[in-house]
């Protein structure tokens, strides 16, 4: 295992370089209108307030992969580049939490809610819920946009920044998509386990593991079959950490998730768990999946439901599963030391959560 400074303490040189650009770009804002820096405060405190940095960690490793060089020329252009990629997540979690009406997120009220309660506080005109919204939409929006602002202005030389333009396009593309299919299938109440899967792989899996890898390894210069390699083990790695997810949303802890107890469940989230859980005849979940004022003994009854009808261990054992398949893909590409030994760390971390 690799002792080099950079990739020991990789989330604290992710953080310092966000830090750096979302200081630089509300100097700028604050020039257009300071009421706009106070909306950039907000996007600012969201994406340094929390998160565990997994995207530039896994760009971070493709690099490392195709043999990028932490003590090498573009060390610093690297960093910041993998670094944008915290901006495309505060975009996809704001609009989430938007789009599936989530009042809490990290602990704290998401940025709809906020926003809102601002407008309520001020006496504004007009809903307060709606210019929350608005807000949010716009907050995210910036996001996205900064987060090209930032890989473009990093200072990667032009070849580097060609090979890896489309794993970046692709990247957002299929996030959008996988955005769109979850909002469609919860419209549709479409609860196959086929739907659920294909919105993991797009909405979850490309734009966490695979693609962030790809993007690594492409700006290294890595040859199509370490990439085809590194995508096959980032693909079932990254269905792998949303099956996981899916988990946590109905047995984690609020204290250690940040959310409230089952808001998975209130959400109406038609996850592999609620759609293995309606097949098996957890007939509960008619009653409470899309339920808003969820209660916790309702929570507690479709926890112990799933587990007794055999869903929760059927998951654990489609985790399992993709994770041995990833770490054989992994196993067979080309990649190189100290690379190899920590994405598969990085596997099992990220598929048990103690990442």
């Amino acid at each position: 295992m690799s002792h080099h400074p950079i990739d020991a303490a990789l989330p604290q040189h992710v953080e310092t370089a966000l830090t750096t650009y979302l200081a630089s770009r509300r100097a700028s804002g604050e020039a257009m209108d300071p009421s706009f820096a106070s909306a950039v405060d907000a996007l600012s405190d969201f994406v340094l307030g929390g998160g565990k940095r997994i995207r530039p960690t896994y760009a971070w490793w493709g690099w490392r992969a195709a043999g990028g060089d932490p003590d090498g020329e573009l060390a610093d252009e690297v960093l910041t580049a993998v670094s944008s990629l915290e901006l495309i997540q505060a975009c996809a979690l704001i609009h989430d939490d938007l789009m599936d009406a989530s009042s809490v997120r990290r602990g704290k009220p998401t940025v709809h809610i906020a926003f809102g309660a601002r407008h309520r506080e001020q006496g504004w005109l007009g809903s307060s819920e709606r210019f929350g919204m608005s807000a949010a939409v716009l907050i995210g929006d910036v996001a996205l946009a900064w987060a090209d602002d930032m890989l473009f202005a990093a200072g990667l030389p032009p070849e580097v920044l060609r090979r890896m333009s489309e794993p970046w396009r692709d990247m957002r593309t299929e996030m959008l998509a996988g955005q769109y299919l979850d909002v469609l299938t919860q419209a549709r109440g479409d609860s196959s386990a086929d739907a659920a899967l294909r919105i993991d792989r797009l909405k979850t899996a490309a734009y966490t593991v695979e693609r962030p890898l790809h993007m690594g390894a492409a700006m290294a210069g890595g040859s199509p079959e370490l990439i085809d390699g590194l995508r096959a083990f980032g693909a079932d790695i990254g269905v792998a950490f949303q099956l996981r997810d899916d988990l946590l949303g109905v047995f984690g802890d609020p204290e250690v998730t940040g959310k409230p107890a089952g808001d998975d469940l209130a959400e109406g989230k038609r996850t592999l768990l609620v759609a293995l859980g309606m097949q098996f005849g957890a007939d509960i979940l008619d009653i409470a999946l899309g339920k808003p004022d969820l209660d916790l003994d309702t929570v507690e009854e479709v926890r112990r439901t799933l587990v007794k009808v055999g869903a929760v261990d059927a998951v654990e054992e489609r985790i399992e599963e993709l994770t041995k398949s990833a770490l054989a893909a992994l196993d067979a590409a080309p990649v190189a030391e100290p690379a190899a030994a920590r994405l598969a760390g990085l596997a099992i971390s990220s598929t048990r959560r103690t990442f």
